[in-house]
């Protein structure tokens, strides 16, 4: 009978073996790498530097209330003023050291226009720091 002349040749067999040379080659670069790039990132640069004697100032700027009232009133700390006034304690604020930062409080029924008013009036005098103080959802007003 004839047998087949392919029969001793294991060239078209299925690989049972798994090649490990480049799995360890990529494995060995990567450890490289991380060697390299470790302390490079953990530098640190050694300055010896001066000591200073002066604490730190906790000292928070002073702030000044603004209220616009339901009926268009501006009120400053608790006193009303008129456009003229309230531009004249603006510029006054704007040369205090450190500035003061306004803190507006606006009635939600006041008409955008006045508050923009307001923002620009205190942009012009130089004010720069505004906060906006609103009631949280359920709570009361004062």
């Amino acid at each position: 009978m004839a047998m087949s002349h392919f029969a001793g040749d294991d060239d078209d067999g299925m690989m049972s073996e798994i090649n490990m040379t480049p799995l360890v080659d990529v494995m060995l670069v990567l450890l490289i790498i991380f060697l390299v790039t470790i302390p490079v990132m953990h530098h640190a640069v050694k300055v010896d530097l001066p000591h200073a004697s002066s604490a730190p100032q906790n000292e928070k700027p002073a702030s000044v209330d603004v209220a616009i009232k339901a009926d268009g009133t501006t009120v400053w700390d608790d006193q009303p003023v008129d456009e003229a006034t309230l531009n004249v304690r603006i510029a006054q604020a704007a040369q205090r050291n450190p500035q003061p930062e306004i803190h507006l409080r606006a009635d939600r029924t006041v008409a955008y226009e006045k508050v923009a008013d307001l923002m620009s009036a205190a942009q012009a005098g130089g004010l720069t720091k505004i906060g906006f103080v609103t009631e949280p959802k359920g709570g009361a007003a004062k």
